[in-house]
């Protein structure tokens, strides 16, 4: 524990067995806001959706909230509109598909094809894993409950947005509160 607290003390962040006071902030900094996204779906949803639902809202709101806490408020702000970028593409085509087809995983792979052609398209190429990603999770999941299987590319767009807005907010709050210690980036 001694070792931990001088290197905590001393360390430069990026160095390997080296925390600085920044790096503890950031890293409670980002559980907090990860359970703050994922109680704000679970209690947001109590009641509307099934306990499988819910649980599977609050994973995804927290995914997010983590997929877009970086080093600086810019780069932060930056991952969050690709994320949504991503999720609203991933999010158009599962609820077209979705409304018309049952899944079938042929349908899966294309989605995933013409998510991928969609992305190019928009210059956007850093963001096809997460368009990809996202369609996966969302045509899996409406197999598993194929009688409300549309509902499912709303319900995570809603969870991607809190969790994008809370991983923000969340970065920008910890760079105001604690910006000033000992190894934090420029912000």
């Amino acid at each position: 524990m001694a070792r931990l607290a001088a290197s905590v003390a001393h360390g430069n962040s990026g160095q390997r067995g080296r925390l600085t006071y920044w790096d503890v902030a950031y890293a409670l900094d980002m559980g907090i806001a990860c359970l703050i996204s994922y109680y704000i779906i679970t209690i947001a949803l109590a009641g509307f959706v099934d306990q499988a639902s819910d649980y599977l809202g609050g994973m995804w709101a927290a995914v997010a909230t983590v997929f877009v806490f970086r080093d600086t408020r810019v780069s932060s702000m930056r991952a969050g509109l690709d994320r949504l970028i991503a999720t609203l593409v991933s999010f158009a085509l599962c609820l077209v598909y979705l409304l018309i087809f049952a899944f079938s995983p042929v349908g899966l792979g294309a989605l995933i094809a013409i998510g991928t052609l969609v992305m190019m398209l928009l210059g956007r190429r850093d963001d096809i894993v997460t368009t990809g990603i996202t369609t996966a999770v969302v045509m899996v999941v409406a197999a598993m409950s194929p009688a409300g299987a549309w509902h499912q590319p709303l319900l995570r767009v809603v969870d991607t947005v809190v969790g994008i807005a809370v991983g923000v907010a969340g970065k920008w709050i910890a760079s105001s509160l604690f910006g000033r210690l000992p190894g934090a980036p420029p912000q």
